[in-house]
């Protein structure tokens, strides 16, 4: 690396000079992310990329530890502390700390002791002591003011995850907030104190609940529980278990805190709109008191044995089947992890893979993928496939391990290897507009011990792999030693009920605040001015030969494009048009098979894809603009000579007839089906579809024919080329036709009405229930109302510091996630309407009812509470910015509406003249005493119908109902 040097230096009015403290940083040349890395005294890493796109910066603070290093005896610990960091400090989160310190140090003393009881009825009684104690406790207890602070602060994605070897915690906060960010996160992680211990716990096993349903998690334990049986990354998981869960110890997690969360074991890492040199003096003066830890290490565990031959296992449960077969790699920071990205994307890469071009264009197998997984201490390698209908498992594995032995034998194009690097660079340079794709890569690199250099350097070692290098590696490393699971479905007998714990609610003390809390709410950065969209300037509207609209914006940053063909017809015209997309991806021409088409898109760094919503269809073609011209006559080619075949359809009818049925299998599909039926009524987007009789009897060559009968189009395109060279190019591949009369018809998705309230129910067994309330009463949306509601939503439903949460969540422990949102139409003559939100545990069905009906009765009155919403909403729309490609679909979204300005520049305008009274007048006109529907997908054995019955009539929909197929 190189080391630069950068000196502070202040002048006083005397003309002075003042020195100031020099801070040294790394760089590596040729680093496109330009990327500086900072080590404090104290052995704090700092991460910077600068990112002039939009007046944020992404911040990650990451911690080098995660569920690898959870204590045996309560697995889990990482991630729960990771919820805990939200409960404040000594600071914050409190009242009167000195007396709430006492009480939270009884109820740690309790827990200690409840964890090791084993009587039902002892456990019951010690947990009402605790409870008690809480509630004594929640007296000093102010919830939900790191997220207040946050939301003051104009911070978006205020959120934290845990995996294995990491925990990192992450907020989107415009530039001129840094200093309150890095004041509120020093404190955070140097005075962190935890309160609300147990309702936050019930939290934990809500998330816990949702993972039951999963099957995809237990595929991934079994996996790990092979290659590794003998470290954590085997032996436990992030989440825990239930057993652990259920007797936690606030001891351990205090302990752990405090061996990890320490400086120099930690990374700050940012990316977007800042000045470093500021910016690092910040993070020394908020960060670098804070004490290193002369004693940091981690468990130590044997190397683990290689597989000696491959070793099976299954798992069951509702979702559809599939496999994963899996190989143990070195760790993160071995060089092996570059060979094993291009092996993933020789293999898969979704055009001209060897699995994309044997298994699934030819439709051999449903789905087929290959990816790599990089670890601190140990990397995996692994293959995924799905079965067609009436496949099985064994061969699907028999086909994914027959293109291993190609891979071997070198049995692949000689250019295929360069084609992956050149594409695994255009979607990395892509992917840099975004600042978490930046710090993404910069906290990996810190996690896993990364030297970046290295990192940097990882596309360029790449570009010299040669063919030969790969089949060697391939030969060497991918043996019979692999981990195979299936996933199977069946009845999983290992899950088991967790029994409601009686939990008194805590108070929000919503009138109470500290005063750290008040001096970030009434500091005063210097302000950042919005910048709002001007259609008449921030694009350029031009028309084609053929009289079709081109809305046009020139990059004059790179050599990336992006375009679409934008056709007013969908499947609200005609449902066999999503069908024909769909299928067009499995057909070649007269002179091209399907592969070929697919591996010269690949070539060329160009992808395409044909889009179908109810109102809209869109081809879409972007990449390397000096391919542009190629790659748009090779598109035009393919869409207007694609050839249809027998024995092509009825393979492509049994995928879609197995890919509905895996939908039927998957909660959280079922769940959309069902809020479609609910919001939609039976003509709906999911169940406008052709059935598996139309299918049948339809002619392919027609459905294929759809595409070219769409009609004239508005041209969108954001790239290099000028507007005159981009409609000479154009107009050689025209993709404006003849309208299908087919077309001409329209039958919208309509929202019903919800005149009285009832209940829709919809069978799906699992330990938890997906439940909505939904009110419309046909109200049509006026532009000049935008505000409010806008403001009704961040005050009552939209985040961690809005009403819901806190009385759902924060308060009774209810749900790992709940929201409401007042929902506004995305196009002129659809109506408003209002839903809430929320998962939760079987048992708790009628606690949720109970209490969102409470809220929406009496919406709860906090001037503070509305002071930080509008305050945060103000400050996310003074830093907004939309560019690039997003400026022409922010115009067409703006015509949809039937307008013809950017709306968020009338909010903006508006919101400093609203008063809570106007957002609590919003909330009783438009959801207070309202009839709602239920939409409820559970398992009635397992519901309180009779509860439900008092509440409306119950209409019970079958699954089949739900998705119409």
């Amino acid at each position: 690396m190189r080391l630069k040097r950068f000196f502070f230096a202040g002048l006083m009015a005397a003309g002075v000079a003042l020195s100031v403290q020099a801070y040294n940083y790394e760089t590596v040349p040729g680093d496109p992310m330009q990327a500086r890395i900072y080590t404090l005294p104290n052995g704090l890493k700092v991460y910077m990329s600068v990112n002039k796109e939009k007046p944020r910066l992404q911040t990650y603070i990451a911690v080098r530890t995660g569920s690898r290093n959870d204590p045996k005896e309560t697995t889990g610990l990482a991630h729960y502390l990771e919820h805990l960091m939200f409960k404040g400090t000594k600071q914050f989160g409190t009242s009167n700390y000195e007396k709430e310190r006492p009480l939270l140090d009884s109820i740690e003393a309790r827990f200690e002791k409840y964890r090791y009881i084993v009587n039902a009825q002892e456990r019951k009684r010690w947990y009402h002591q605790i409870d008690s104690l809480s509630q004594l406790a929640a007296q000093y207890n102010i919830p939900n003011e790191y997220d207040k602070m946050m939301t003051a602060i104009g911070s978006e994605g205020s959120n934290a995850y845990t995996s294995n070897d990491q925990t990192c915690y992450q907020e989107d906060i415009p530039s001129n907030e840094i200093e309150n960010w890095a004041k509120i996160q020093s404190d955070r992680f140097q005075n962190m104190v935890i309160r609300g211990f147990h309702t936050e716990l019930e939290a934990v096993y809500e998330e816990y609940n949702i993972g039951l349903a999963n099957d995809g998690r237990k595929e991934w334990n079994a996996l790990n529980k092979i290659l590794f049986p003998t470290h954590p990354y085997g032996t436990q998981t992030t989440i825990g278990t239930q057993e652990h869960l259920k007797n936690p110890s606030i001891a351990n997690i205090k302990n752990y805190f405090h061996k990890y969360y320490v400086p120099n074991n930690v990374a700050i890492v940012l990316a977007g709109d800042f000045d470093p040199d500021k910016t690092i003096a910040l993070i020394d003066k908020y960060f670098g008191s804070w004490k290193k830890s002369d004693n940091l290490s981690y468990p130590q565990y044997a190397p683990v044995a290689d597989l000696k031959a491959h070793k099976d296992t299954t798992v069951v449960g509702q979702e559809a089947e599939n496999i994963i077969i899996g190989w143990k790699f070195d760790k993160a920071a071995s060089l092996q992890n570059d060979t094993l990205q291009v092996i993933a994307d020789v293999l898969a890469n979704g055009k001209a893979g060897l699995f994309d071009v044997d298994l699934t264009q030819p439709m051999k197998i449903m789905e087929a993928g290959a990816a790599s997984d990089d670890l601190r201490d140990y990397s995996e390698f692994y293959l995924e496939g799905v079965p067609r209908q009436g496949q099985k498992l064994e061969e699907v594995r028999d086909l994914l391990l027959a293109e291993i032995d190609k891979l071997k034998k070198g049995d692949f194009d000689d250019n295929l290897v360069s084609a992956v690097v050149a594409n695994k660079r255009l979607q990395f340079l892509r992917g840099l507009d975004k600042n978490v794709n930046r710090v993404e890569v910069m906290k990996d690199a810190f996690i896993n011990g990364k030297d970046w250099r290295q990192e940097v350097g990882g596309l360029d070692r790449m570009a010299k792999m040669t063919k030969a290098q790969i089949v060697a590696f391939a030969n060497k490393y991918i043996g019979d030693n692999y981990a195979c699971v299936y996933k199977r479905q069946g009845n999983d007998t290992t899950i088991h009920k967790i029994e409601k714990p009686q939990i008194t609610p805590i108070p929000t003390n919503n009138d109470k605040h500290s005063d750290f809390l008040q001096a970030i709410v009434n500091s005063n950065p210097a302000p950042i001015q919005p910048r709002f969209l001007d259609f008449n300037k921030d694009l350029t509207k031009g028309k084609m030969k053929d009289g079709s609209t081109v809305l046009y914006k020139q990059n004059t940053t790179d050599d990336l494009f992006n375009l679409s063909f934008v056709y007013p017809v969908g499947s609200e015209n005609d449902k066999r048009t999503e069908t024909a997309a769909d299928y067009l991806n499995f057909v070649g021409t007269a002179t091209r098979s399907a592969a070929d088409i697919q591996k010269a898109f690949y070539q060329l760094a160009c992808d395409y894809n044909v889009s179908v919503s109810g109102d809209e269809t869109r081809i879409n073609l972007s990449g390397l603009n000096q391919n542009f011209p190629k790659a748009l006559a090779l598109l035009k080619d393919y869409i207007y000579h694609a050839k249809a075949d027998t024995a092509s359809y009825h393979k492509f009818v049994g995928v879609l007839e197995k890919s509905r049925k895996d939908a039927k299998a998957n909660q959280r599909m079922n769940f959309y089906a069902l809020r479609q039926y609910g919001i939609y009524g039976p003509y709906n987007s999911m169940r406008n579809a052709m059935n598996n009789d139309e299918l049948a009897k339809a002619d392919p060559q027609q459905l294929l024919d759809m595409l070219k009968g769409l009609g004239s189009y508005t041209l969108l395109y954001y790239g290099p080329s000028t507007l005159k060279a981009l409609t000479t190019t154009v107009s050689k591949n025209n993709f404006n036709g003849r309208r299908l009369a087919c077309f001409d018809k329209c039958q919208r998705y309509t929202e019903e009405a919800t005149p009285k309230t009832e209940i829709y129910l919809a069978p799906y067994d699992a330990k938890n229930i997906y439940m909505i309330q939904y009110h419309n009463d046909h109200k049509t949306w006026k532009p000049e109302e935008t505000a409010v509601a806008d403001l009704f939503n961040e005050y009552f439903g939209g985040g961690m510091n809005a009403i819901v949460f806190q009385e759902l969540r924060e308060a009774r422990g209810l749900a790992y996630s709940a929201g409401a949102y007042y929902n506004l139409p995305s196009r002129k003559g659809d109506y408003e309407d209002f839903w809430t939100y929320i998962i939760t545990q079987n048992d708790k069905m009628m606690d949720c009812v109970n209490e969102f009906n409470n809220l929406l009765t009496t919406i709860p009155t906090r001037p503070a509470g509305f002071d930080l919403a509008r305050q945060s909403l103000m400050k996310s729309l003074a830093t907004a910015r939309t560019t690039k490609f997003s400026i022409l679909n922010a115009y067409l979204r703006a015509q949809k509406r039937g307008i013809d300005y950017d709306l968020n520049s009338r909010v903006y305008e508006e919101l400093p003249k609203l008063t809570l009274d106007d957002v609590l007048r919003f909330g009783k006109e438009n959801i207070s005493g309202k009839p709602y529907r239920y939409l409820i997908l559970g398992n009635e054995k397992d519901l309180d119908m009779k509860a439900l019955e008092k509440i409306g009539p119950v209409k019970r929909l079958t699954t089949d109902e739900i998705f119409g197929l």
